[in-house]
């Protein structure tokens, strides 16, 4: 079984604290977040927030999974292209809608073809699959 790791900290209150986010593999080291920064700005500036990394993973994942889907079709991407927007409800806080967006040039495929290969990709990434309300969520509190 495949684990990736990741941590967060956080100081002071919601409003007024700071927190960094660090993952395992290096491409967060300390990256700093706050409520601003997962409330408020939306210029990604002043650094990031949970949402936009869970939009970036969604994004490489699909992407990943629909270049994999394309070659068990016989199918090589010369690009692919994948943004997400992750819409998120400020007063329930719940993550209300995500959009993926891929546009690729692939030779010898059809727009049908493509656009299927894509729906399979989309059901198929982990990512995808982890935002499914039925996966096993545990939690391990302690006091210290």
């Amino acid at each position: 079984m495949l684990k990736r790791r990741a941590s967060a900290t956080w100081k002071g209150s919601l409003q007024e604290g700071t927190g960094s986010l660090s993952a395992f593999g290096g491409v967060l080291d300390n990256t700093p977040f706050s409520f601003k920064t997962r409330f408020q700005s939306e210029d990604g500036k002043a650094g990031t927030n949970p949402e936009e990394l869970l939009a970036a993973a969604h994004a490489g994942c699909f992407t990943m999974a629909t270049g994999a889907t394309l070659g068990q079709a016989g199918f090589t991407a010369d690009s692919l292209e994948t943004n997400v927007v992750l819409t998120m409800d400020t007063e329930t806080l719940t993550v209300t809608a995500v959009e993926l967006t891929i546009k690729g040039s692939v030779p010898g495929i059809t727009a049908e073809q493509f656009g299927e290969i894509a729906e399979g990709a989309k059901k198929n990434c982990i990512i995808s699959r982890a935002l499914s309300p039925d996966i096993q969520l545990t939690l391990n509190a302690e006091l210290v």
